[in-house]
């Protein structure tokens, strides 16, 4: 019951209301800002909000948007591209699995510890979880030897099909390489994360926020006002 009505109710007992909160998430996961950022960019309208609690929000509603948001995306293609990149959380780096599709559309992402067949194998059937996505007919990675083992053993238990391939060609993967860039920036300039939860937390408000950006919505398209009227919608607020 209590979850049912932090799902229904998302702004509970919050000093501020709903559309700012929202305002705030949108703009951090959006854009190249820091918590400093926004705190100036509040105050400009009136609004004394401490960095702390920019923060908290992110980290309480980035997971929460994506989750809500990804009811609403267009289907994806089903040649996938898969790789990993490097973020840094408390000065150790961590391997963050990321999935486009042959068009350029975000499929999925995970961050993790590790580098092995365990991480790539729950990274494919994280992907294969989505409502916006079919079973692959290709799947193109770079030369981590983890995803060929992954591979097989989705198709002996039937989460992909036998005629799915896996292709391991380098160039075939420049696309994402370079569709890494926006995660990576932001991160950078935030100087990465704190913690593994809470990177996650804004990862997945990120990620969603580009999915935005590059028009992946069945409906609000690139219109970004449409956008934020979604983004509204989603969490029970009022038109």
């Amino acid at each position: 019951m209590t979850n049912h009505n932090a799902r229904d109710k998302p702004f509970k007992w919050k000093h501020f209301e709903g559309e700012i909160i929202l305002w705030v998430v949108r703009w951090y996961c959006r854009y190249a800002l820091s918590y400093a950022d926004l705190k100036e960019m509040a105050a400009e309208r009136g609004l004394s909000i401490e960095r702390s609690t920019l923060c908290r929000w992110v980290h309480e509603y980035g997971t929460d948007l994506t989750k809500r948001i990804k009811p609403h995306l267009k289907m994806a293609g089903g040649s996938w591209r898969v790789d990993e990149t490097y973020v840094k959380v408390k000065g150790v780096w961590h391997y963050l699995y990321r999935a486009i599709d042959k068009s350029g559309q975000t499929l999925d992402w995970m961050l993790s510890e590790r580098r092995n067949k365990i991480a790539a194998k729950k990274f494919f059937k994280k992907i294969l979880g989505n409502k916006h996505i079919s079973v692959p007919y290709v799947i193109n990675v770079d030369k981590n030897p983890a995803f060929v083992p992954a591979h097989s053993e989705l198709q002996r238990t039937g989460d992909f099909q036998q005629t799915t391939k896996l292709r391991q060609v380098k160039y075939l993967n420049n696309g994402i390489e370079n569709d890494h860039k926006a995660i990576k920036f932001k991160s950078r300039y935030r100087q990465w994360y704190q913690g593994f939860e809470t990177a996650t937390c804004v990862i997945d408000g990120m990620e969603t926020m580009r999915m935005f950006q590059q028009g992946q919505l069945r409906f609000a398209n690139k219109d970004i006002f449409a956008q934020n009227k979604l983004i509204n919608k989603v969490f029970g607020l009022a038109a």
